[in-house]
């Protein structure tokens, strides 16, 4: 008896030997036990054509159809089936065609034939399973672009403020995976180079600490949304500043999806305010009234420009001495001796600046209207970095 002789004969035995390799494999792999994502119907329609395939290359059929393992490997990838698990149903099928073959061989005593059956079954099965596992990826990445595309374009939805027919933000939300509790954050990055990530893989370092978030790349910037608790806030912080190749900017945290293009354009604020110079991550300032000043940075800088225009007049090292000042002052609750110990000097010495910044500004720091004035011009300019850090008029 020839190969193709074991291969006529195990032809007529074929149907009980896929109802049990199927039954075999739903004992050992949970995957194919509870059909929740491989059907038994599908498993046992896979394996006969799979087996089939085996046997027909022991037969001699020259170059059988490669489909089978191909479309295997890429109907398992789109049910999100395991390659172990698909692999391992292979494994199961051909250990128990062989038995079958040499459990014959053995009756016949013409165990010499196994020898070369051997040989060409461990052959195709190596280039089957091959066939399995290319498929099996090339599938896979077709899905993971497919659904970081869809991502992308959900995330861009929500910057946007775009409509989704008749869904609103929440729906959005639901298909990114985002918790409908917990507070949002958005995140904004310049890109490295031409569309080039500067945060790379920070949608995995923050899945790691039970973070979900969606991303957009787009030529010159790298957006994400965040959903996290109050207390991630801090551990958000920490993994963009480890991962971060450039400038980076952190909205504030708030509630509703709706309003995160407003966030969205917090967060570019942030960034632009960080130094050039240098890779750093800026969280906007949480304060309301910086948000509102940050909404129309115009009329932020009309407001700057009038309240402390005389003070941004000064020489450098003045001007930003008084500025420092009284922003360690507003800091520190009021207080000249918290702003001292702060700026490392006396508290007359904050009141003396004080007193000058009053004189210049003609705003005392005790009537309410004057304070509010100054309150918000001041963080106008701390929004509008370029105003004081970079302006210094003649």
């Amino acid at each position: 008896m020839t190969a193709g002789g074991l291969a006529a004969w195990v032809q007529p035995r074929l149907p009980r030997l896929i109802d049990d390799i199927c039954a075999a494999a739903c004992e050992r792999i949970d995957l194919y036990r509870d059909e929740k994502i491989v059907p038994r119907a599908d498993l046992h329609r896979s394996v006969a054509v799979n087996v089939r395939f085996l046997v027909d290359a022991l037969g001699g059929i020259e170059d059988p159809d490669q489909g089978a393992p191909q479309e295997t490997g890429s109907r398992r990838a789109h049910q999100g089936a395991p390659l172990p698990e698909v692999l391992q149903v292979y494994r199961i099928g051909t250990a128990m065609l062989w038995d079958l073959l040499a459990a014959h061989a053995r009756e016949t005593g013409e165990t010499e034939v196994l020898i070369d059956a051997a040989s060409l079954l461990w052959q195709v099965t190596d280039e089957h399973a091959v066939h399995v596992t290319e498929a099996y990826r090339t599938a896979s990445a077709e899905l993971l672009v497919a659904q970081q595309r869809r991502r992308s374009a959900l995330a861009e939805a929500l910057f946007t403020g775009q409509r989704l027919s008749e869904a609103g933000p929440w729906e959005a939300g639901r298909l990114l995976g985002l918790p409908p509790e917990g507070k949002l954050a958005v995140v904004a990055a310049e890109t490295r180079g031409l569309a080039e990530e500067s945060l790379v893989g920070i949608e995995r370092r923050l899945g790691q600490l039970g973070i979900v978030s969606a991303w957009q790349l787009t030529p010159v910037s790298q957006a994400g949304l965040v959903s996290l608790r109050d207390e991630q806030y801090s551990a958000v912080l920490a993994v963009l500043n480890e991962v971060a190749l450039t400038r980076t900017g952190v909205s504030p945290l708030y509630t509703s999806l709706a309003d995160t293009p407003r966030a969205l354009h917090l967060a570019r604020t942030a960034l632009a305010g960080a130094s050039p110079e240098r890779v750093e991550v800026r969280a906007f300032d949480p304060s309301p009234l910086a948000a509102l000043v940050a909404y129309d940075p115009d009329e932020g800088r009309r407001l700057g420009d009038q309240v402390f225009g005389p003070v941004l007049d000064l020489p450098a090292d003045e001007r930003d001495l008084l500025l420092e000042t009284i922003e360690a002052y507003f800091a520190g609750g009021g207080s000249s001796e918290r702003a001292g110990q702060t700026l490392h000097c006396h508290a007359n010495t904050v009141r003396y600046r004080l007193r000058r910044i009053r004189e210049l500004t003609d705003r005392s720091l005790t009537d309410p209207r004057d304070l509010a004035e100054l309150v918000t011009a001041m963080q106008a300019l701390r929004v509008d970095t370029q105003t004081h850090s970079q302006r210094n008029r003649p």
